[in-house]
């Protein structure tokens, strides 16, 4: 530990036992930030002296703040603010619906953020607004080879197209229709009845490389699965992915089961009661996405290759509807997903009440 960092813990923590700091987040803010305060923070949310709160939406909102305010002219500020808050910020909470943002989230608002920077910061060299660009001037500044960010910029030229910011400039989206190679079934499958079957792997590790590999989920959605996502009734033990719990066969079921109680009995010991499946190093808190993307591609996971092939392989059999409502995807990603597995559900409807009819009476 630093000395700045024995400093931080030898003045905080009898300045908030006595009253001279309150017990807030605000004054934990004012601090310099360390990781020793987020340890503190971390601690004293899990014991509930604070609330809990979304600190990567916190951190975020900072960067706007910090990021508008230093910006040079006031149009710009003006954009950048409403760029921010009312299109990146808000519709991230609108996607988390409810849930804390991820690290991997707030460093795509942060990209996005950086590339309107550098549209407006070369529009004011250029002499030029949002509103004097032409498509003229659009087209020399894309093939600049200095250009950066240029898919990230044409969401920001998108935005202002539709606040009525600019005008005559056309910046199409690039739409994803599917999987452009083919899917390698056989090295998932592999892959999966490895971690069945390696009890040298840690069970964390093998539960969760199996919901990427069979049920195709991200490690974001993983890392924030909580025990409560397991459930036991009966003979059978079932996982809420979506909106509907899914039951899961003898081996993974086993799996899951151990690692809720693995859970529960940490807590226990810990004396702090995480909800967490996977719980992070932090009190209180989950295992990050990027950890749990970092512990899987350890086990030789591909993960964006191997979750497309979970979902190809899931869109053949299910309808995009059911399928959405199972993995907790949107269900314009679970039509495509069906499209590009050539899942013809319609017709399969229309198959199955043509045998139907067809069957002979018994």
């Amino acid at each position: 530990m630093s000395w700045l960092s024995k400093g931080i813990v030898s003045t905080v923590l009898p300045d908030l036992a006595s009253g001279r700091r309150p017990l807030t987040h605000e004054a934990l803010d004012d601090l310099p930030d360390s990781k020793v305060v987020e340890h503190i923070r971390t601690v004293l949310v899990a014991v509930g002296a604070l609330p809990p709160r979304d600190e990567q939406m916190v951190r975020l909102e900072r960067h706007v703040k910090d990021l508008v305010a230093s910006y040079a002219t006031p149009e710009g500020r003006q954009i950048l603010h409403r760029y921010a808050t009312w299109h990146l910020i808000r519709r991230l909470r609108r996607r988390s619906r409810g849930n804390d943002i991820t690290h991997t989230q707030l460093n795509v608002a942060r990209v996005h953020l950086r590339a309107a920077v550098y549209r407006l910061d070369w529009l004011t060299d250029q002499g030029l607004t949002l509103a004097s660009c032409r498509q003229s001037d659009l087209e020399r500044w894309m093939t600049r080879d200095e250009t950066q960010l240029r898919r990230e910029a044409g969401h920001f030229v998108r935005w202002a197209l539709a606040q009525k910011l600019a005008r005559d400039l056309s910046f199409p989206a690039v739409k994803w229709n599917g999987p452009s190679q083919a899917m390698d079934d056989d090295v998932r499958w592999a892959t999966a009845r490895r971690l069945l079957h390696d009890t040298t792997i840690r069970t964390e590790d093998r539960l969760a490389g199996l919901l990427l590999l069979l049920y195709a989920q991200w490690p974001a959605a993983i890392s924030r699965l909580t025990t409560g996502h397991i459930e036991e009734t009966g003979q059978a033990v079932r996982i809420r992915l979506g909106d509907v719990t899914v039951t899961l066969p003898g081996p993974i079921a086993e799996l899951a089961l151990e690692q809720v109680a693995a859970r529960r009995s940490h807590a226990v010991l810990a004396q702090t009661d995480s909800p967490w499946l996977f719980p992070g190093g932090q009190p209180g808190r989950p295992i990050s996405a990027w950890a749990m993307g970092e512990r899987l591609r350890k086990l030789g996971i591909r993960l964006a290759e191997s979750r497309s092939t979970a979902l190809f392989q899931l869109a053949t059999e299910l309808p995009s509807a059911i399928l959405a409502r199972t993995l907790g995807i949107h269900i314009s990603v679970a039509v495509k997903w069906q499209r590009a597995a050539a899942g013809d559900w319609a017709a399969y409807a229309a198959d199955v009440s043509n045998r139907t009819r067809k069957a002979p009476t018994p």
